[in-house]
Protein backbone atom coordinates (compact mmCIF):
# COMPACT_ATOMS: atom_id res chain seq x y z
CA UNK A 1 0.00 0.00 0.00
CA UNK A 2 1.23 3.60 -0.68
CA UNK A 3 2.95 5.22 2.07
CA UNK A 4 3.49 8.88 0.39
CA UNK A 5 0.96 10.59 -2.08
CA UNK A 6 2.75 13.45 -3.96
CA UNK A 7 -0.54 16.21 -5.08
CA UNK A 8 0.43 18.21 -8.18
CA UNK A 9 -2.22 21.03 -9.00
CA UNK A 10 -1.43 22.19 -12.52
CA UNK A 11 -3.28 25.80 -11.66
CA UNK A 12 -6.04 26.43 -14.51
CA UNK A 13 -5.81 23.75 -16.39
CA UNK A 14 -9.51 23.13 -17.48
CA UNK A 15 -10.44 20.38 -19.96
CA UNK A 16 -13.76 20.97 -20.76
CA UNK A 17 -17.01 23.41 -19.77
CA UNK A 18 -19.07 22.14 -16.25
CA UNK A 19 -22.74 21.50 -17.14
CA UNK A 20 -23.67 25.02 -15.63
CA UNK A 21 -20.51 26.92 -17.09
CA UNK A 22 -23.09 29.31 -18.74
CA UNK A 23 -24.47 30.76 -15.59
CA UNK A 24 -20.88 31.84 -15.16
CA UNK A 25 -20.31 33.12 -18.63
CA UNK A 26 -18.19 30.18 -19.26
CA UNK A 27 -20.14 28.20 -22.65
CA UNK A 28 -17.38 27.32 -24.30
CA UNK A 29 -14.90 26.87 -22.20
CA UNK A 30 -12.03 24.40 -22.69
CA UNK A 31 -8.88 25.22 -21.33
CA UNK A 32 -6.76 22.21 -23.32
CA UNK A 33 -9.00 21.58 -25.98
CA UNK A 34 -8.90 25.44 -27.10
CA UNK A 35 -5.18 26.38 -27.16
CA UNK A 36 -4.94 23.07 -28.97
CA UNK A 37 -7.38 23.92 -31.60
CA UNK A 38 -6.06 27.59 -31.61
CA UNK A 39 -2.49 26.64 -31.68
CA UNK A 40 -2.78 23.97 -33.92
CA UNK A 41 -0.70 21.91 -31.83
CA UNK A 42 0.64 20.88 -28.25
CA UNK A 43 3.27 18.71 -28.01
CA UNK A 44 2.73 16.82 -24.40
CA UNK A 45 4.14 13.28 -24.97
CA UNK A 46 4.22 12.07 -21.50
CA UNK A 47 0.80 13.58 -20.60
CA UNK A 48 -0.48 11.58 -23.22
CA UNK A 49 0.77 8.60 -22.79
CA UNK A 50 -0.71 8.77 -19.30
CA UNK A 51 -3.64 8.89 -20.93
CA UNK A 52 -4.60 12.61 -20.65
CA UNK A 53 -5.92 12.65 -24.10
CA UNK A 54 -8.47 9.61 -23.42
CA UNK A 55 -10.29 11.70 -20.66
CA UNK A 56 -14.03 12.28 -21.62
CA UNK A 57 -13.94 15.16 -24.57
CA UNK A 58 -10.90 15.96 -23.75
CA UNK A 59 -10.23 16.99 -27.70
CA UNK A 60 -6.49 16.07 -27.49
CA UNK A 61 -4.82 13.71 -29.20
CA UNK A 62 -5.02 9.58 -27.68
CA UNK A 63 -1.89 8.18 -28.40
CA UNK A 64 -1.18 4.87 -27.22
CA UNK A 65 -2.47 3.22 -24.41
CA UNK A 66 -2.79 4.78 -21.42
CA UNK A 67 -0.31 4.42 -18.68
CA UNK A 68 -2.28 5.96 -15.59
CA UNK A 69 -5.39 5.79 -14.75
CA UNK A 70 -7.64 8.72 -15.89
CA UNK A 71 -10.88 10.82 -15.85
CA UNK A 72 -12.00 14.26 -15.01
CA UNK A 73 -14.03 15.64 -11.75
CA UNK A 74 -16.50 18.28 -11.58
CA UNK A 75 -15.87 20.96 -9.06
CA UNK A 76 -19.15 20.48 -6.52
CA UNK A 77 -18.30 24.19 -5.35
CA UNK A 78 -20.76 26.67 -6.71
CA UNK A 79 -17.37 28.76 -7.83
CA UNK A 80 -14.02 28.45 -9.68
CA UNK A 81 -11.51 30.60 -7.36
CA UNK A 82 -8.07 28.91 -6.79
CA UNK A 83 -9.40 28.50 -3.06
CA UNK A 84 -12.54 26.75 -3.21
CA UNK A 85 -10.75 24.04 -5.66
CA UNK A 86 -7.87 23.55 -3.58
CA UNK A 87 -10.29 23.15 -0.43
CA UNK A 88 -12.49 20.46 -2.08
CA UNK A 89 -9.76 18.32 -3.09
CA UNK A 90 -9.14 18.53 0.40
CA UNK A 91 -12.33 17.49 1.64
CA UNK A 92 -14.19 20.79 1.95
CA UNK A 93 -17.19 21.58 -0.08
CA UNK A 94 -18.41 25.66 0.49
CA UNK A 95 -21.86 26.34 0.99
CA UNK A 96 -22.83 29.12 0.35
CA UNK A 97 -19.61 30.18 -1.66
CA UNK A 98 -17.40 32.52 -1.10
CA UNK A 99 -18.73 36.19 -2.12
CA UNK A 100 -18.31 37.68 -5.28
CA UNK A 101 -18.31 41.66 -6.55
CA UNK A 102 -18.84 43.95 -9.14
CA UNK A 103 -17.45 46.26 -6.90
CA UNK A 104 -17.00 46.84 -3.18
CA UNK A 105 -19.24 48.45 -0.77
CA UNK A 106 -17.45 52.10 -0.21
CA UNK A 107 -18.43 52.36 4.10
CA UNK A 108 -16.16 49.21 3.95
CA UNK A 109 -13.20 50.60 2.26
CA UNK A 110 -14.00 53.98 4.01
CA UNK A 111 -13.19 51.95 7.18
CA UNK A 112 -10.41 50.42 5.61
CA UNK A 113 -8.53 53.24 4.57
CA UNK A 114 -9.59 55.58 7.72
CA UNK A 115 -7.48 52.24 9.78
CA UNK A 116 -4.70 52.51 7.16
CA UNK A 117 -4.34 56.15 7.81
CA UNK A 118 -4.86 55.76 11.77
CA UNK A 119 -1.43 53.13 11.68
CA UNK A 120 0.66 55.27 9.03
CA UNK A 121 0.13 53.08 6.12
CA UNK A 122 -0.41 55.44 3.14
CA UNK A 123 1.94 58.46 2.23
CA UNK A 124 1.28 61.81 3.11
CA UNK A 125 2.51 64.07 0.59
CA UNK A 126 3.50 62.79 -2.97
CA UNK A 127 4.99 65.68 -5.29
CA UNK A 128 4.56 63.92 -9.20
CA UNK A 129 7.92 62.84 -9.25
CA UNK A 130 9.39 60.85 -6.96
CA UNK A 131 13.09 60.90 -5.73
CA UNK A 132 14.13 61.53 -9.99
CA UNK A 133 12.60 58.04 -10.10
CA UNK A 134 8.92 58.03 -11.48
CA UNK A 135 8.58 60.60 -14.17
CA UNK A 136 4.53 61.55 -14.06
CA UNK A 137 3.31 63.60 -17.53
CA UNK A 138 1.86 65.81 -15.13
CA UNK A 139 2.60 67.06 -11.31
CA UNK A 140 -0.23 66.78 -8.76
CA UNK A 141 -1.24 68.49 -5.55
CA UNK A 142 -0.38 67.08 -2.10
CA UNK A 143 -1.74 63.95 -0.73
CA UNK A 144 -5.62 64.71 0.38
CA UNK A 145 -6.78 63.51 2.93
CA UNK A 146 -10.60 62.98 1.22
CA UNK A 147 -8.48 61.09 -1.13
CA UNK A 148 -9.49 57.59 -1.09
CA UNK A 149 -8.76 54.57 -3.52
CA UNK A 150 -8.45 53.80 -7.42
CA UNK A 151 -10.21 51.44 -9.00
CA UNK A 152 -12.64 49.22 -7.16
CA UNK A 153 -14.02 47.18 -10.25
CA UNK A 154 -13.34 43.93 -11.85
CA UNK A 155 -10.34 44.21 -14.08
CA UNK A 156 -7.10 42.63 -15.21
CA UNK A 157 -4.50 43.19 -12.52
CA UNK A 158 -1.57 43.97 -15.75
CA UNK A 159 -3.90 45.97 -17.68
CA UNK A 160 -5.24 48.10 -14.57
CA UNK A 161 -1.66 49.28 -13.38
CA UNK A 162 -1.24 50.61 -16.54
CA UNK A 163 -4.20 52.56 -16.13
CA UNK A 164 -4.54 53.92 -12.96
CA UNK A 165 -0.44 53.54 -11.58
CA UNK A 166 0.04 56.86 -12.62
CA UNK A 167 -2.72 58.53 -10.62
CA UNK A 168 -1.17 56.53 -7.98
CA UNK A 169 1.83 57.48 -8.40
CA UNK A 170 0.74 61.15 -8.18
CA UNK A 171 -1.93 60.57 -5.38
CA UNK A 172 -0.74 57.22 -3.14
CA UNK A 173 -4.21 55.96 -3.33
CA UNK A 174 -4.07 52.43 -3.50
CA UNK A 175 -5.74 50.41 -6.45
CA UNK A 176 -8.16 48.39 -5.38
CA UNK A 177 -9.61 45.62 -7.99
CA UNK A 178 -11.72 42.27 -8.44
CA UNK A 179 -12.68 39.68 -11.15
CA UNK A 180 -15.21 37.27 -11.49
CA UNK A 181 -13.48 35.24 -8.68
CA UNK A 182 -13.77 35.69 -5.04
CA UNK A 183 -10.93 38.10 -4.68
CA UNK A 184 -10.08 41.48 -3.19
CA UNK A 185 -6.93 43.00 -4.87
CA UNK A 186 -4.35 45.76 -3.62
CA UNK A 187 -2.11 47.01 -6.19
CA UNK A 188 0.77 50.08 -5.51
CA UNK A 189 3.94 50.98 -6.71
CA UNK A 190 6.76 49.54 -4.03
CA UNK A 191 8.36 53.33 -3.78
CA UNK A 192 4.97 54.32 -3.20
CA UNK A 193 3.58 52.25 -0.71
CA UNK A 194 6.49 49.47 0.52
CA UNK A 195 5.64 45.89 0.07
CA UNK A 196 5.45 45.30 3.85
CA UNK A 197 3.10 48.27 4.07
CA UNK A 198 1.19 46.60 1.30
CA UNK A 199 1.39 43.86 3.03
CA UNK A 200 -0.21 45.25 6.52
CA UNK A 201 -3.03 46.89 4.18
CA UNK A 202 -4.01 43.53 2.89
CA UNK A 203 -4.41 42.15 6.81
CA UNK A 204 -6.42 44.90 7.25
CA UNK A 205 -8.73 43.92 4.30
CA UNK A 206 -8.93 40.41 5.39
CA UNK A 207 -10.07 41.17 8.96
CA UNK A 208 -12.86 43.12 7.26
CA UNK A 209 -13.56 40.93 4.88
CA UNK A 210 -15.87 38.27 6.78
CA UNK A 211 -19.71 38.08 6.75
CA UNK A 212 -21.58 39.21 3.91
CA UNK A 213 -18.44 40.40 2.22
CA UNK A 214 -16.27 37.03 2.68
CA UNK A 215 -13.74 36.49 0.46
CA UNK A 216 -11.75 33.70 -0.53
CA UNK A 217 -8.42 35.53 -0.90
CA UNK A 218 -6.95 38.96 -0.19
CA UNK A 219 -3.80 39.41 -2.51
CA UNK A 220 -1.12 42.24 -2.36
CA UNK A 221 0.21 42.80 -6.39
CA UNK A 222 3.39 45.24 -5.67
CA UNK A 223 4.37 46.77 -8.99
CA UNK A 224 7.44 49.03 -10.12
CA UNK A 225 8.21 51.06 -13.12
CA UNK A 226 7.17 54.49 -15.14
CA UNK A 227 4.16 55.47 -16.47
CA UNK A 228 3.43 53.17 -19.69
CA UNK A 229 5.94 50.77 -18.31
CA UNK A 230 4.69 49.30 -15.14
CA UNK A 231 5.77 45.80 -14.33
CA UNK A 232 4.59 43.49 -11.07
CA UNK A 233 6.79 42.19 -8.83
CA UNK A 234 7.55 38.56 -7.41
CA UNK A 235 6.72 40.03 -3.73
CA UNK A 236 2.75 39.16 -4.27
CA UNK A 237 1.05 37.87 -1.47
CA UNK A 238 -1.92 36.09 -0.21
CA UNK A 239 -3.98 36.33 2.49
CA UNK A 240 -6.76 33.51 2.54
CA UNK A 241 -9.58 32.60 4.88
CA UNK A 242 -9.11 29.43 7.05
CA UNK A 243 -10.49 26.47 6.04
CA UNK A 244 -14.40 26.63 7.31
CA UNK A 245 -13.57 23.07 8.82
CA UNK A 246 -11.76 20.69 8.63
CA UNK A 247 -9.70 19.40 5.80
CA UNK A 248 -7.79 16.04 5.31
CA UNK A 249 -4.35 17.69 5.83
CA UNK A 250 -5.70 18.27 9.22
CA UNK A 251 -7.04 14.87 9.58
CA UNK A 252 -3.54 13.52 8.68
CA UNK A 253 -2.03 15.82 10.83
CA UNK A 254 -3.63 14.50 13.71
CA UNK A 255 -3.14 11.40 12.88
CA UNK A 256 1.01 11.85 13.20
CA UNK A 257 1.09 12.53 9.36
CA UNK A 258 2.89 15.53 7.53
CA UNK A 259 2.27 17.88 4.78
CA UNK A 260 4.88 19.93 3.26
CA UNK A 261 2.99 22.52 0.93
CA UNK A 262 5.36 23.91 -2.39
CA UNK A 263 4.32 27.15 -3.71
CA UNK A 264 1.18 29.03 -2.84
CA UNK A 265 -0.28 25.42 -0.70
CA UNK A 266 0.39 27.28 2.95
CA UNK A 267 -1.25 30.22 1.83
CA UNK A 268 -4.42 28.78 0.70
CA UNK A 269 -4.66 26.88 3.79
CA UNK A 270 -3.63 29.75 5.66
CA UNK A 271 -1.08 27.14 7.33
CA UNK A 272 -3.97 24.86 8.35
CA UNK A 273 -2.72 21.20 8.34
CA UNK A 274 1.01 22.15 6.80
CA UNK A 275 4.10 21.51 8.38
CA UNK A 276 6.46 22.65 6.06
CA UNK A 277 6.67 24.99 3.18
CA UNK A 278 8.56 25.68 0.38
CA UNK A 279 8.01 29.08 -1.69
CA UNK A 280 8.52 29.21 -5.32
CA UNK A 281 8.99 31.63 -8.23
CA UNK A 282 7.42 30.05 -10.91
CA UNK A 283 6.60 26.57 -12.09
CA UNK A 284 10.61 25.62 -13.10
CA UNK A 285 10.88 26.15 -9.13
CA UNK A 286 8.59 24.42 -8.13
CA UNK A 287 8.71 21.59 -10.61
CA UNK A 288 12.40 21.41 -8.93
CA UNK A 289 11.26 21.24 -5.10
CA UNK A 290 9.09 18.16 -5.61
CA UNK A 291 11.83 16.71 -7.34
CA UNK A 292 14.01 17.01 -5.01
CA UNK A 293 11.57 16.25 -2.28
CA UNK A 294 10.76 12.80 -3.94
CA UNK A 295 13.86 11.85 -3.68
CA UNK A 296 15.30 12.69 -0.19
CA UNK A 297 12.25 13.63 1.66
CA UNK A 298 11.17 10.58 4.13
CA UNK A 299 9.69 13.10 6.68
CA UNK A 300 6.42 14.08 4.89
CA UNK A 301 3.64 11.94 3.98
CA UNK A 302 1.87 14.27 1.74
CA UNK A 303 3.83 16.08 -0.88
CA UNK A 304 1.40 19.03 -1.86
CA UNK A 305 2.63 21.25 -4.95
CA UNK A 306 0.54 24.02 -6.85
CA UNK A 307 2.24 24.88 -9.92
CA UNK A 308 0.61 28.55 -10.37
CA UNK A 309 2.26 30.15 -13.81
CA UNK A 310 -0.34 28.70 -16.47
CA UNK A 311 -2.80 30.44 -14.48
CA UNK A 312 -1.30 33.76 -13.08
CA UNK A 313 1.41 34.62 -16.19
CA UNK A 314 -0.89 33.05 -19.12
CA UNK A 315 -4.66 32.39 -18.59
CA UNK A 316 -5.55 35.50 -17.05
CA UNK A 317 -3.24 37.62 -19.82
CA UNK A 318 -4.96 35.42 -22.59
CA UNK A 319 -1.27 33.80 -23.73
CA UNK A 320 -2.24 30.80 -25.74
CA UNK A 321 1.30 30.68 -26.74
CA UNK A 322 2.71 31.16 -23.60
CA UNK A 323 0.21 28.88 -22.17
CA UNK A 324 1.04 26.50 -24.15
CA UNK A 325 4.99 26.47 -23.71
CA UNK A 326 4.32 25.85 -20.10
CA UNK A 327 2.19 23.64 -20.69
CA UNK A 328 5.21 21.86 -23.02
CA UNK A 329 8.15 22.80 -19.93
CA UNK A 330 5.91 20.57 -17.52
CA UNK A 331 5.89 17.46 -19.88
CA UNK A 332 8.68 17.54 -20.28
CA UNK A 333 10.38 17.25 -16.40
CA UNK A 334 7.46 14.51 -15.92
CA UNK A 335 9.29 12.01 -17.18
CA UNK A 336 11.76 13.20 -13.98
CA UNK A 337 9.14 13.42 -11.14
CA UNK A 338 8.08 9.85 -12.47
CA UNK A 339 11.74 8.49 -12.02
CA UNK A 340 11.91 10.14 -8.28
CA UNK A 341 8.81 8.35 -7.20
CA UNK A 342 9.44 5.31 -4.58
CA UNK A 343 8.05 1.83 -5.10
CA UNK A 344 4.81 3.10 -1.99
CA UNK A 345 4.30 6.92 -3.45
CA UNK A 346 1.56 7.42 -5.63
CA UNK A 347 1.16 10.62 -7.78
CA UNK A 348 -2.27 12.69 -8.41
CA UNK A 349 -1.75 15.11 -10.98
CA UNK A 350 -4.76 17.13 -11.52
CA UNK A 351 -6.48 20.76 -11.31
CA UNK A 352 -8.30 23.31 -9.49
CA UNK A 353 -10.32 25.09 -12.15
CA UNK A 354 -10.22 26.50 -16.03
CA UNK A 355 -8.37 29.38 -16.91
CA UNK A 356 -9.46 29.15 -20.94
CA UNK A 357 -6.94 31.94 -22.58
CA UNK A 358 -9.10 31.44 -25.83
CA UNK A 359 -11.83 33.22 -24.19
CA UNK A 360 -12.47 37.26 -24.57
CA UNK A 361 -12.36 37.10 -20.07
CA UNK A 362 -9.57 36.78 -18.49
CA UNK A 363 -11.02 35.32 -15.76
CA UNK A 364 -10.69 31.69 -14.22
CA UNK A 365 -13.34 29.08 -16.45
CA UNK A 366 -15.74 27.04 -15.00
CA UNK A 367 -14.57 23.83 -16.64
CA UNK A 368 -13.69 20.00 -15.41
CA UNK A 369 -10.18 19.42 -13.97
CA UNK A 370 -8.15 16.31 -15.46
CA UNK A 371 -7.14 13.92 -13.20
CA UNK A 372 -4.15 11.09 -13.51
CA UNK A 373 -3.26 8.49 -11.21
CA UNK A 374 -0.32 6.89 -11.17
CA UNK A 375 2.41 4.70 -9.20
CA UNK A 376 2.96 0.82 -8.08
CA UNK A 377 0.04 -1.44 -9.15
CA UNK A 378 -1.89 1.46 -10.92
CA UNK A 379 -4.20 0.08 -13.72
CA UNK A 380 -4.21 2.55 -16.38
CA UNK A 381 -8.08 2.46 -16.54
CA UNK A 382 -10.95 5.48 -17.26
CA UNK A 383 -11.63 6.73 -13.47
CA UNK A 384 -14.79 8.52 -15.68
CA UNK A 385 -16.47 11.50 -14.36
CA UNK A 386 -16.11 12.17 -10.84
CA UNK A 387 -18.79 14.42 -9.14
CA UNK A 388 -16.02 16.28 -6.72
CA UNK A 389 -12.72 17.01 -6.55
CA UNK A 390 -13.15 15.85 -2.84
CA UNK A 391 -12.47 12.20 -4.24
CA UNK A 392 -9.30 12.93 -4.20
CA UNK A 393 -9.54 13.66 -0.03
CA UNK A 394 -11.82 10.39 0.07
CA UNK A 395 -9.01 8.59 -1.84
CA UNK A 396 -6.44 10.15 0.35
CA UNK A 397 -8.15 8.96 3.21
CA UNK A 398 -8.94 5.45 2.49
CA UNK A 399 -4.88 5.25 2.21
CA UNK A 400 -3.46 6.52 5.26
CA UNK A 401 -6.69 6.99 7.73
CA UNK A 402 -8.35 3.73 6.48
CA UNK A 403 -11.56 4.79 6.82
CA UNK A 404 -13.89 7.02 4.38
CA UNK A 405 -13.80 10.43 4.15
CA UNK A 406 -17.06 12.48 5.32
CA UNK A 407 -18.21 13.32 1.49
CA UNK A 408 -16.70 12.01 -1.69
CA UNK A 409 -15.49 8.73 -3.93
CA UNK A 410 -12.63 7.03 -3.06
CA UNK A 411 -11.15 6.15 -6.28
CA UNK A 412 -8.31 3.90 -5.12
CA UNK A 413 -9.98 0.78 -5.53
CA UNK A 414 -10.82 1.78 -9.05
CA UNK A 415 -6.91 2.03 -9.54
CA UNK A 416 -6.13 -1.21 -8.15
CA UNK A 417 -9.15 -3.25 -9.75
CA UNK A 418 -7.04 -5.75 -11.89
CA UNK A 419 -10.31 -7.68 -12.59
Amino acid sequence: MYKRICIIILDGVGIGELPDAANYGDEGAHTLGNIFTKRGKLDLPNLYAMGLGHITNAKLPKIGNPTAAYGRMATKTLAKDTTSGHWELAGIVMDPPFATFTSFPEALLDDWLKQAKSEGLLPKNLPGVVSGQIACSSTSSTFSETLRWLGNRPASGTQIIQELGEAHIQTGAPIVYTSADSVFQVAAHEEIIPVEKLYRLCQLAREMLVGDNIVGRVIARPFIGTPGNFTRTKNRKDYSMPPVCETILDSLEKKGYTTLGIGKIEDIFCGHGIAHSIYTSSNESGIEATIKALETDDKHTIIFTNLVDFDMHYGHRNDVEGFAVTLESFDAHLPRLTAALKPSDLLIITSDHGCDPTTPSTDHSREYVPILVHGAGVQPISLGTRCSLTDVAATISEILIHKPWAIGESFLQQCLDVA
